[in-house]
């Protein structure tokens, strides 16, 4: 508050210790990591300073791959830069991967090591210790502030007597509060029995003042005169004693609240918390939670979010306005309720099962956005998420940034093929910030990729309206260049003798195959070399990317390799017989193709209104493109060469208005 220039402005400094007031210097720099990756956070610290950054191909911002100098940079600056990294225990998309610790490796440990860095980071304990063990001795200062010395008990009475104070100044709510709250010399002696029974705990104590405030009759009848009995020393105890002050079982306030000690996000759908709280209890909570809201109102929160109608992550613009959620008030509380559970995995496998029947007729564009963005998170906790992970419609809806974080907090080897697919998918995901249907186009083209035709087969069947269908993927690599023409031949083509990389045998062909033709290095199986002297016709500079002429390169050591435009099979052709589409069949065509400088990115477009008609974001840099007339657009990157059928109707002009 002192340091933020805007803050500033609204304290009383003169009114303030001398001694605790810092000079007017440039405010620090102070990332959040609540909710973040270590990575976003050391994306965000590279943006405010200016640091140069390598972001390799394809890689999403805020990622783990992403590559960024080290803060090196830093250490060559004159002037000393302060940061200051608050809340590291909110760190990550998915609490239990555990971000909060690769947040202090990866992001703090080096940041304090840097000699021009001033870093003040709230952390916990345990992490605490082991980010000063990483540093050389005296260059790190642990203040605790659970230590006797950080103590302000006069501070602590003073925050008791000022909340108890503002009630007893709401007209709405003066008939309700007792005298302890509305007679000053009364409302002194509370605030200080509540400041001694909670023993420097801050939260304990804000927890007693909501319990003494909230209940609609105030205490009640009789004041209360034992603080030993009726103030709480804990978190714990304030739920308790706030439980029986209003009549009610203690274990069943907390059976209510438990949804809430392990929602993740921002929090629980309010629709949501009477399942999850009967699937905890093993028992019918319905009556429980519509009668508990005053039972459990000290202690929860209600908070807007997003209604993210299609799964796109949270950095995209919503598009279905605003829900209530419901949250409870302090991590605290969360980790009284979750302590005071049997098995908080067993509660986690009855959350996860709940929440999974939830979704109606497992169609996953039905799905509430907390099941559909969360369940995995829920299910990584209960060790069950290895079996969830086989679903192409949750791999397309469910938003990538949390299913990612959980994905990849599960071993390797326990993952399946679908999960390892996905996992490699995801920078691309959270990179282009998709909309599902996108999100299912990409994933659809990683399945055929990666030898899961079936997994790629159910995305169109989930109601997408995908752009494109996959027809087939080669891992070859070294291509240089993609073409596509036509393959005139006498009699049919056959089969390339391509070793292991070649598929089986062509089916029989025709006197005019299609045909895309690919440069590969020499020695490549299957491949022929260039034939001497041939006269490559190079397509106009304003469709460049249709079309490649593969002789014109000047290069050696290259060599042709001919596949199969519409099936998965190479073929052994004669490069001398394979025609390019002319000049005239191109600008018939319904579609034109353009790519961008970055090399990661190729747009098909109505050559009619030069309107995009979708466009292909690649995780590796592409290395060659090319479309055929009838919409067969052929992708060469570092990875392979994937061919996709153009599905989006091409768009046509509106006829011109009769005059």
């Amino acid at each position: 508050m002192l340091c933020d220039p805007e803050y500033r402005k609204q304290l009383p400094l003169d009114d303030l210790d001398p001694a605790t007031v810092p000079p007017d210097l440039p405010a620090p720099a102070v990332p959040n990591p609540a909710g973040r990756t270590a990575a976003h956070v050391r994306r965000l610290l590279a943006e405010h300073f200016g640091l140069s950054t390598d972001r390799s191909a394809g890689h999403a911002e805020g990622d783990s791959e992403d590559i960024f100098t080290e803060f090196t940079e830093l250490a060559t600056r004159a002037e000393p830069v302060s940061i200051v990294v608050p809340d590291v225990d909110q760190a990550g998309p998915v609490r239990a991967a555990n971000e909060p610790a690769r947040l202090v490796r990866d992001v703090l440990t080096p940041l304090a090591a840097t000699e021009t860095v001033q870093l003040l980071a709230d952390v916990p304990r345990e992490l605490a210790a082991e980010l000063a063990g990483a540093l050389p001795h005296g260059q790190v200062q642990l203040i605790d502030l659970d230590a006797p010395e950080w103590a302000d008990p006069e501070g602590l009475v003073l925050h008791a007597e000022t909340a108890l104070d503002r009630a007893s100044g709401a007209p709405e709510r003066s008939r309700a509060l007792p005298h302890a709250t509305t007679d000053p010399v009364a409302r002194r002696a509370l605030a200080e029995a509540l400041a001694e029974r909670a023993a420097g705990n801050r939260l304990t104590l804000q927890l007693a003042v909501r319990s003494l405030l909230m209940p609609p009759h105030g205490f009640g009848p009789p004041e209360p005169t034992d603080a030993a009995a009726l103030l709480p020393g804990s978190i714990g105890e304030a739920l308790d004693l706030h439980a029986r002050r209003l009549g009610a079982d203690p274990q069943t306030l907390r059976l209510v609240l438990a949804p809430l000690a392990f929602a993740e996000g921002e929090g629980l759908p309010v629709q949501l918390l009477a399942p999850l709280a009967t699937a905890v209890a093993g028992r019918d909570m319905s009556q429980d939670v519509a009668d508990g809201m005053p039972l459990a109102a000290p202690f929860i929160q209600t908070v807007e979010a997003p209604q993210d109608a299609d799964g796109t992550p949270d950095e995209a613009p919503s598009v279905g306005g605003r829900r209530p959620l419901l949250r409870l008030m302090h991590p605290g509380i969360a980790e009284e309720i979750r302590s005071g559970l049997p098995d908080v995995r067993d509660a986690q496998t009855k959350i996860a099962t709940a929440l999974l029947e939830a979704v109606p007729q497992q169609d996953w564009s039905r799905a509430d956005p907390y099941i559909r963005d969360h369940l995995a998170a829920h299910t990584l906790e209960a060790g069950l998420l290895p079996q969830l992970l086989t679903d192409p419609g949750l791999f397309a809806h469910a938003n990538p940034v949390t299913l990612r974080a959980a994905i990849e907090a599960v071993p390797l080897e326990q993952l399946g093929a679908p999960a390892r697919t996905y996992l490699r998918t995801a920078p691309l995901l959270t990179r282009t910030q998709a909309p599902a249907g996108m999100r299912a186009a990409f994933l659809e083209s990683a399945f055929v990729e990666d030898g899961l035709a079936p997994y790629a087969e159910a995305l169109h069947k989930l109601g997408f309206d995908l752009p494109w269908r996959t027809l087939w993927s080669a891992p070859l690599t070294g291509v240089r260049a993609v073409t596509i023409g036509v393959l005139r031949q006498d009699s049919p083509p056959q089969a390339a003798e391509a070793g292991a990389e070649a598929p089986a045998p062509a089916s029989t062909g025709s006197v005019h195959h299609p045909v895309a033709a690919f440069l590969v290095p020499e020695g490549t199986p299957g491949a022929r070399t260039l034939p001497s002297g041939t006269d490559g016709t190079p397509e106009s500079r304003s469709d460049r990317a249709n079309s490649t002429d593969l002789t014109a390169s000047g290069e050696v050591g290259l060599a042709l390799l001919h596949h199969n435009l519409l099936t998965p099979e190479y073929l052994d052709a004669d490069p001398s017989q394979v025609v390019q589409p002319s000049e005239k069949a191109r600008a018939a065509a319904p579609y034109g193709l353009s790519r961008d400088a970055d090399s990661l990115r190729v747009r098909v477009r109505s050559r009619a209104t030069e309107q995009v008609v979708t466009t292909l974001v690649s995780d590796t840099p592409i290395t060659g493109a090319a479309l055929s007339p009838d919409g067969v657009l052929v992708i060469a990157t570092e990875r392979g060469v994937t061919a996709r059928q153009i599905l989006t109707p091409v768009i046509t002009p509106a006829p011109a208005a009769a005059t």
